[in-house]
C-alpha cells in the first residue's frame, strides 16, 4: 500500500489489542456463563474486533449484526441511517453491543435506543475505543478496551474512505 498509509503513526499495537482482546473475553465469559447472550457487531467497524472476541469467549453465544453510517471521510454527516437491521429476535435475550469507536456518542445512543426498543432483557455496551470526553449518555459503557485522544484513528476494522480496515494495529490519521 502506498499514499495515504504513509502519514500513519502507530497508536495502539497489535499485541495490545489482542491483550485488551481476551481480558474482555474472560469478563464476557464470567458475567454470561449462563445466560446465552446475543453479541450484535456495529458494522462494519466492529468486524474484526467481534470476530476476536468471540474466538476468545468460553461461553455459548450468539451472533447478530447490525449496520449504521454516519461518516464520510473524517467527518461526521451528522445523521445516522441505519442500513441493516438485526436478524434474530432479541425480546427477552441478554444483548451485548460491540462498538469499534464512540466518538460523539450519538451513534451509540441511537442503536442503545433502538435495541432497547425491541425488549431485550439486558444491555450491555462494549467499545474497543472511547474518545475522552465523549457526551453523557444515560447508559454506561459496560468495556472499553482503550480510551483515546480526540485523533481520528484506522485499523483493526476502522477506516478511512473504506480503506486501511486490514491494519493489524490502530494509527493515529
Amino acid at each position: 500500500m502506498r499514499g495515504i498509509d504513509q502519514n500513519l503513526e502507530k497508536y495502539i499495537s497489535d499485541q495490545d489489542i489482542t491483550k485488551r482482546v481476551k481480558e474482555i473475553s474472560n469478563e464476557i465469559s464470567r458475567l454470561y456463563c449462563d445466560k446465552n447472550p446475543i453479541l450484535i457487531g456495529v458494522l462494519n467497524g466492529s468486524f474484526i474486533f467481534i470476530s476476536d472476541l468471540v474466538r476468545h469467549l468460553n461461553i455459548h453465544c450468539e451472533v447478530d449484526f447490525i449496520k449504521i453510517s454516519s461518516y464520510s471521510g473524517k467527518e461526521s454527516v451528522g445523521k445516522i441511517n441505519m442500513t441493516k437491521d438485526l436478524d434474530l429476535d432479541i425480546k427477552n435475550r441478554s444483548v451485548i453491543i460491540i462498538e469499534d469507536i464512540i466518538d460523539s456518542g450519538n451513534s451509540i445512543k441511537y442503536l442503545y435506543d433502538h435495541i432497547s426498543n425491541l425488549n431485550p432483557k439486558d444491555i450491555a455496551v462494549i467499545s474497543l475505543l472511547v474518545k475522552k470526553g465523549v457526551s453523557k449518555l444515560n447508559f454506561k459503557i459496560d468495556f472499553i478496551g482503550f480510551e483515546i485522544s480526540s485523533e481520528f484513528v484506522v485499523g483493526y476494522g476502522l477506516d478511512y474512505n473504506q480503506k486501511l480496515r486490514n491494519l493489524k494495529s490502530i494509527y493515529k490519521f
